[in-house]
């Protein structure tokens, strides 16, 4: 019997995985690749069956902290959690705005 107080968890292995376990997954197979911790999780879309995660990267720690080099990867996941392709989409210093595109 179900219990009524706490929400149904899907788990990867039935091809649901959830937003949030998409980022987990994510952050972690980044790290387990790049060798570096995830800093932000800046975009999270639902890619068909899967998921896409931009995911903000420390790529060089500089003092000031201003300074530092990021870099932006987009990981995509199946609906199991499964890594389908990774890829840096950017590199920029911390202290510089970005553009936003309307």
């Amino acid at each position: 019997m179900r219990n009524r107080n706490k929400p149904e968890r899907r788990s990867a292995q039935d091809g649901n995985l959830r937003g949030s376990e998409a980022v987990e997954r994510a952050k972690e197979l980044l790290s387990a690749l790049t060798g570096r911790e995830c800093e932000a999780v800046s975009s999270l879309t639902r890619n068909g069956n899967g998921w896409r995660v931009r995911v903000e990267v420390v790529e060089l720690e500089r003092i000031p902290k201003s300074t530092d080099i990021l870099a932006s990867y987009e990981v995509e996941l199946d609906g199991d959690g499964e890594l389908k392709n990774y890829d840096r989409v950017a590199r920029y210093y911390r202290n510089v705005a970005s553009t936003v595109e309307p």
